[in-house]
């Protein structure tokens, strides 16, 4: 029997409509939730997730902003213009679209961002706090399968999570929200690497694999556990003839054969993917909230 799918739309919907209620309160309030989004140089990938961006805002009612800068400017040119922003009172959150250019030093730019602001969850401080359980922001992907777990009733306290990559974004946070107490964790966790000794014996032990190593269908049906809940990060585009396109997007996980092993799997593309912009959309809405006095 195949595994039952995990599905960012139906979850990012669920939460959407929770997200309209609060900026409806906020603006009753005298307050609309604003997200600003600095994007440097022509990357296609990064052109299309800030349009995204802007769409979603546009649609929940949100005051949006795009500050798009060619490839040549400075570093002192983008902290100037992340200053103007953090001191913005219409933006309650914004972010830096990765990758930068070579030039620009990546952690100047994100530790120069207002820690209230930082709705990526990339600044130090914010990470500090989550590691210690009181978090300011989560990180949106992180958190986006966290609540995955959490409203599709997946139980998470003393299962044994493995996460399958250890990169700042993805891997790292998501095995210290898993590790802390409350909703959605409880768990047990081990991360494994592409440095790991017996990758797949580990991978086999897990209750709940979660997936972020970045390579095309590296997680084969012999790696997960008959019963296991699998959750697919990665997006990595193939080439494949027999697609209009020429090529077609895979996860890091073979879809079609771990599908038979597991009990839940969240599909490339439409399962963890919608989840990242619905995340950042509700710390910006949460940033709002506290700007304006109101707890959540």
């Amino acid at each position: 029997m195949s595994a039952e799918l995990i599905l960012g739309k139906d979850v990012s919907e669920e939460i959407y409509a929770e997200l309209r209620q609060r900026i409806e309160a906020l603006k009753a309030a005298g307050t609309l939730p604003g997200l600003a989004v600095v994007l440097v140089g022509d990357d296609p990938a990064s052109h299309v997730y800030v349009r995204k961006k802007g769409e979603m805002c546009e649609s929940l009612g949100m005051r949006s902003k795009t500050i798009i800068m060619p490839e040549s400017t400075t570093q002192s040119e983008l902290l100037s213009v992340i200053a103007d922003l953090n001191a913005d009172p219409e933006i309650h959150g914004f972010l830096v679209q990765l990758p930068l250019p070579p030039h620009i030093d990546e952690k100047a730019v994100i530790n120069a961002v207002a820690p209230e602001k930082d709705v990526d969850c990339f600044h130090p401080y914010n990470v500090g706090r989550m590691l210690a359980g009181d978090p300011g922001f989560l990180p949106a992907t992180p958190a986006g399968v966290q609540q995955m777990l959490v409203r599709s009733g997946v139980e998470t306290a003393g299962k044994h999570v493995v996460v399958v990559g250890r990169s700042n974004i993805v891997g790292k946070p998501m095995a210290a929200m898993m590790m802390q107490k409350g909703p959605g964790a409880d768990s047990t966790v081990t991360v494994v690497h592409s440095r790991t000794a017996n990758l797949p014996e580990i991978t086999r032990q897990a209750d709940i694999l979660v997936v972020a190593i970045g390579k095309p269908r590296f997680v084969t049906a012999d790696m997960v556990k008959d019963g296991a809940v699998v959750i697919d990060v990665g997006t990595n585009r193939i080439d494949d003839p027999t697609h209009p396109k020429g090529s077609r997007l895979v996860g890091d996980v073979d879809f079609d054969a771990v599908k038979e092993k597991a009990s839940r799997i969240t599909p490339v593309p439409g399962g963890v993917g919608p989840m990242t912009i619905c995340m950042l959309m509700a710390n910006t809405v949460r940033a709002a909230e506290r700007s304006a006095g109101v707890s959540q």
